[in-house]
């Protein structure tokens, strides 16, 4: 049977928890572009790691297989 391929550019976004929970960056997390309006609370805000939705689980679980492997 062949194997299932990994999605580079999900796996390089996530990282798992020692629980199986997925860590991913917050939306706008470089927040680099046009930061003059934005106020500093907001961008401190970006920089935040939070944890997938369980909804999205199984969608990522299928982009990125092998993240799972040992957990």
């Amino acid at each position: 049977m062949p194997k299932i391929r990994t999605r580079k550019a999900v796996a390089k976004r996530l990282r798992v928890t020692g629980s199986g929970q997925i860590k991913r960056m917050s939306q706008f997390s470089g927040c680099h572009h046009i930061r003059e309006k934005k106020s500093p609370k907001r961008t401190r805000k970006f920089r935040k790691v939070l944890l997938v939705h369980p909804s999205d689980f199984k969608r990522l679980r299928s982009l990125a297989p092998y993240i799972f492997k040992f957990r």
